[in-house]
């Protein structure tokens, strides 16, 4: 894993020696993503520069360094992720005679035979891997981006500064982009709206004003005739669902898990090539459990496990990781964090994430992240499980619902919403304090009210997208606690996708998938791993396995009110039933207790109401009205609150 970085169509402000020091800059802001080997490459004349920070992972010699250039001259590339199937690219380009020779085994040389045979498109069209790159075209004069399909890496451009100064940045992180003497800073308001929302900033837009991020599966190409980039598709997960569910799977469900069994261990087989130590993260869940057991029937010796443990009730997998782990006879590592690790951890958030980042399950990936980088540089991941077989609990639980919701008329709903937030929450609690032993079980909580209100909202929907959105935002006007911001349209609001022949459940699935798992799960483990300079690789994420999944009958994944019931069958031939199978549990940590205990003074001081006045970035009334209701414990708004601590925080830092 690496990190790359670079600019193009500057006139040359620069001195000619200045060049290099302004890349190094770039590049070292970086480092944690490739801290073996810095390189860097630039032609003044042609206004063009790139740099690269190297985490050595395949080849370790000096014939792996980047910027690397082609036989023929005409390519410069600067290469950040994993070919994992360049071998067989080697054998074909050899079989065809288009190379001679090869300097290294480094799929970054790969590549650059792949473009002078076949051409850029066609040769990312062979990849199967996890890839942003850079290429200067000597001969046409431009400047191609890429990211892979699923978008496991990240990669941000823009132009900035103007006149003379006007500058094309790219790299693998904003922080990279912020040192070049030709960036503005400029705060985006209408992003802030969207990580309001959803708790990230989904592609393609970044906190930073004319600054974003290739959104995955595409090319770009920019040049001085063509300054406004053009960016083309090569591969559409859109089209990939719609093709799968209209086509789909003929085979009988035991061929459907024979398949799939081929394809992950596959897919694993080639993602545990290294020239260096390796291993996975487990929690004991069906997602890391399967690759694990997968990784293990292929191996000759114990594979290297790593969880993390927390001694508070409801947040803890680890006993299930160790179970598990036991049974494969893997080489396992477990590490119990105590309060004040977790806790330490918060600090380096904006300098990891480098944009505001409100996924609160960053603290336990970076924790798992640093204690797995002690022992192994490539680690094995489970994501991606959920979206592709249907795992989430709000997939069946917004479906039933709405089912339920749809009989009714709207109007009818609508008034029962008003006559429920009529009352206040705490209101509620005093009411019905005198019948909670009478009450259904599921209405004896602590916190009725809370409950009463967020099922106000739920009635109040009119259609199963807006009863999804609803289940996958936190703010639900971010423009008007943003000062000057308007939510701009994301596929989630305004610009959905075209997904034809999809029901409810499926298309929920592919949203997610196009937005939240690119967007949050998938820079979540990137930035959490990088920060400790950790190669970390998501087999799922394997294209062949997910145009496969998406093939794959809906009765396959979801039975009996179960969700990837194909995968489970491939767990259960290698891990007892009774090992896996239990509640879902999610990957966190208890933010709503620690703001209202150790956390309370350090949240406070950032979401002060003359601070946030003086900022001037939001509009205190609606956080000082939730802060105080949450300090109270008449309201849960951990999420709502997390998201404005995060921006804050990340502020602080600017």
């Amino acid at each position: 894993m690496c990190g790359l970085t670079g600019y193009f169509g500057a006139e040359t402000f620069f001195a000619v020696e200045d060049a290099r020091s302004v890349l190094k800059r770039m590049a070292d802001t970086i480092v944690s993503r490739g801290p073996d080997d810095f390189g860097c490459w630039h032609d003044d004349s042609a206004g063009v520069a790139l740099a690269h920070r190297r985490l050595s992972i395949l080849d370790l010699s000096p014939a792996g360094h980047q910027p690397m250039q082609s036989v023929c001259g005409r390519y410069i590339l600067v290469f950040n992720g994993e070919i994992y199937n360049h071998q067989n690219l080697r054998a074909e380009l050899e079989k065809s005679s288009l190379v001679s020779r090869w300097r290294g085994h480094s799929d970054t040389e790969t590549i650059l035979a792949g473009l002078v045979a076949w051409g850029v498109r066609a040769t990312v069209e062979r990849c199967i891997g996890m890839f942003a790159f850079a290429i200067w075209d000597r001969e046409e004069r431009a400047l191609t981006l890429g990211r892979d399909r699923l978008g496991e890496k990240p990669l941000y451009y823009g132009w900035q500064g103007s006149g003379g100064r006007s500058c094309f940045l790219f790299g693998s992180e904003l922080k990279a982009l912020k040192v070049h003497p030709s960036f503005s800073a400029e705060v985006d308001r209408s992003a802030m709206c969207l990580l309001m929302r959803h708790n990230y900033i989904p592609a393609p837009y970044s906190i930073y004003k004319d600054i974003y991020k290739l959104p995955p599966g595409s090319l770009l190409t920019v040049s001085l005739s063509q300054r406004e980039p053009k960016i083309s598709k090569y591969w559409s997960l859109s089209d990939v669902a719609v093709s799968g569910c209209r086509q789909g799977f003929s085979g009988s469900p035991e061929q459907a898990v024979d398949e799939l069994e081929g394809l992950l261990k596959s897919a694993i087989g080639q993602q545990m090539v290294a020239d260096v130590p390796l291993g996975a993260f487990l929690s004991g869940g069906i997602d890391s459990s399967t690759v694990v057991a997968l990784m293990q029937a292929q191996s000759g010796r114990p594979v290297k496990t790593f969880t993390i443990g927390f001694n508070e009730e409801g947040y803890n997998e680890a006993v299930h990781a160790k179970a598990v782990a036991r049974h494969l006879g893997t080489d396992h590592t477990e590490l119990y964090v105590t309060h004040q690790q977790a806790l330490d951890v918060i600090p380096r958030l904006p300098s990891l994430y480098c944009e505001p980042f409100s996924d609160s399950s960053q603290i336990p990936t970076f924790l798992v992240s640093q204690l797995a980088r002690q022992h192994v540089t490539v680690s094995l991941s489970g994501d991606a499980g959920d979206e592709l077989f249907c795992g989430y609990n709000r997939y069946l639980m917004a479906n039933q619902l709405w089912k339920k919701l749809s009989r009714f008329p709207a109007g009818s709903r609508g008034l029962a919403a008003q006559g429920l937030t009529a009352f206040s929450p705490s209101s509620w609690n005093t009411l019905l304090a005198p019948f909670k032993g009478i009450l259904p079980g599921s209405m004896r909580h602590a916190n009725i009210g809370d409950k009463l209100h967020k099922g106000a909202a739920v009635l109040a929907v009119k259609s199963v997208d807006s009863l999804y959105l609803g289940l996958v935002s936190h703010w639900d006007d971010p423009s008007s606690l943003v000062i000057g911001g308007k939510e701009p349209p994301s596929l989630l609001t305004g610009n959905a996708p075209q997904l034809f022949g999809l029901d409810e459940i499926q298309r929920m699935m592919a949203l997610d998938a196009l937005t939240y798992l690119p967007d949050d799960i998938l820079v979540k483990v990137d930035r959490a791993a990088m920060g400790v300079s950790l190669e970390s690789r998501v087999p799922f994420l394997d294209h062949r396995v997910v145009e496969f999944a998406w093939s794959v009958p809906q009765s396959m994944k979801l039975r009996d009110g179960v969700g990837k019931w194909v995968l489970r069958q491939v767990l259960h031939r290698h891990v007892p039933k009774a090992l896996i199978e239990r509640p879902k549990m999610g990957f966190g940590v208890p933010i709503d207790a620690w703001l209202r205990g150790p956390l309370m003074d350090w949240a406070e001081a950032l979401i002060d109401e003359s601070r946030l006045r003086q900022e001037g970035f939001f509009n205190p009334g609606p956080i000082r009205q939730k802060w105080a209701e949450h300090l109270s414990g008449r309201r849960n708004w951990q999420y709502y609150l997390w998201d404005v601590l995060m921006f804050q925080a990340w502020l602080s830092e600017q």
